[in-house]
């Protein structure tokens, strides 16, 4: 720690001293650290290995992109190091959503839901731009986009099934493969790549995101699922009430059909978002059943409270039975329900601890 400390005082021209660890991953250590004037700035230092260093090119290009986030004060290359602006200590997302005021957890929601498709459309002149900055930070590294994890996904999936003894139901993997990137090719928009609630602070400000280790192009219904499932691939997963998650979708839907005009039709925005609940169903389950299957858990390590992985999974594949125009699909996850889940013996997924004891209907306001 000392020598990256270190290291970024000399970066930034300044020494910096008392550091905070912010809690990072195995790829990466986050650090607050304070200036001699009395200020802070963050440092991130990235591990080696081919994981930490698309995260490293991931979060470098992403900021260096300048439409959200933290300002990028100064980079490493050669150590994958980077020292960025702080952003202070404002709730998160998910602080607002497991707190108890369903006002403010109801606004948090639809900031968070515009400003993510602010960002989209304002990214769809600057895709190219990104794509350079990723060849110069990513030094050879493939991006995100030039390896679509939904086409991984959908292969692991179906192995993942045989593995659990079931067999897949017929014209499932061509189902899979026509789901594909849910029109990521036709409408892209950038996105930090990780935008659970944890990783969103709600500003006076506005919105600010943290968290660029998986930033690119991706389709723009992936991350507007996230209203209506909620939060895919996230650990901070209850049920929203109803109209609530409409107006969250919505209000990311207004922002990108500024861009992609045509998803103001009805049946094509329901169309795209039917194929993203698809991949992000996929994702749910090849992440959490093999934890699953052995026994249940916290979806969070130390946070709490927090649902359990059966919870999750029995409710993404019952939500998913709704999905009438993939019928294939809608036979495996009623063939997972049937086979693994019967026996789980566990509670229905809550709703968000803002919005429960009667808060339901002062949110957002």
């Amino acid at each position: 720690m000392d020598e990256t400390i270190r290291a970024a005082g000399a970066l930034l021209g300044r020494p910096l001293r008392e550091p905070v660890d912010l809690g990072g991953s195995p790829r990466s250590t986050v650090l607050r650290c304070r200036t001699a004037d009395g200020g802070s700035v963050v440092v991130k230092a990235f591990a080696d290995g081919p994981e930490a260093r698309r995260a490293y090119a991931g979060e470098s290009a992403g900021l260096s992109l300048g439409l959200a986030g933290p300002e990028l004060l100064a980079v490493d290359h050669e150590r994958r190091l980077l020292v960025m602006a702080d952003l202070g200590d404002a709730p998160t997302l998910a602080d607002l959503l497991l707190g108890a005021d369903p006002g403010a957890a109801g606004r948090g929601l639809l900031e968070w839901a515009g400003g993510l498709g602010r960002l989209a459309a304002r990214s769809v002149p600057r895709r190219a731009e990104f794509a350079a900055l990723w060849q110069r930070h990513g030094r050879g590294l493939p991006s995100w986009e030039e390896e679509p994890w939904p086409r991984r996904n959908a292969e692991a999936f179906l192995g993942l099934l045989a593995e659990c003894g079931l067999t897949a139901p017929p014209g499932l993997a061509e189902e899979l493969a026509a789901v594909g990137t849910a029109d990521g090719e036709r409408y892209p928009g950038f996105t930090p790549g990780d935008t659970c609630p944890d990783n969103n602070l709600i500003t006076p400000a506005g919105l600010r995101l943290l968290d660029f280790e998986a930033a690119g192009y991706q389709s723009v219904f992936l991350t507007a699922a996230y209203c209506r499932m909620p939060f895919s691939s996230c650990w901070c997963v209850y049920r929203l009430p109803a109209d609530l998650a409409r107006r969250a979708e919505e209000a990311y839907r207004s922002e990108v059909v500024a861009q992609y005009p045509d998803l103001a039709e009805e049946a094509r925005w329901q169309a795209g978002m039917d194929r993203a609940a698809v991949v992000w169903t996929v994702d749910s389950t090849l992440h959490l059943l093999r934890r699953a299957l052995p026994g249940d858990g916290p979806m969070h390590r130390t946070r709490r409270p927090v649902p359990t992985r059966r919870q999750v999974l029995r409710h993404r594949w019952t939500d998913a039975l709704r999905l009438t125009g993939h019928p294939a699909f809608t036979a495996t996850v009623r063939l997972l329900l049937a086979e693994l889940a019967a026996g789980w013996d566990v509670p229905e997924l809550p709703g968000y601890p803002a919005f429960r004891e009667g808060r339901e209907g002062r949110e957002g306001r």
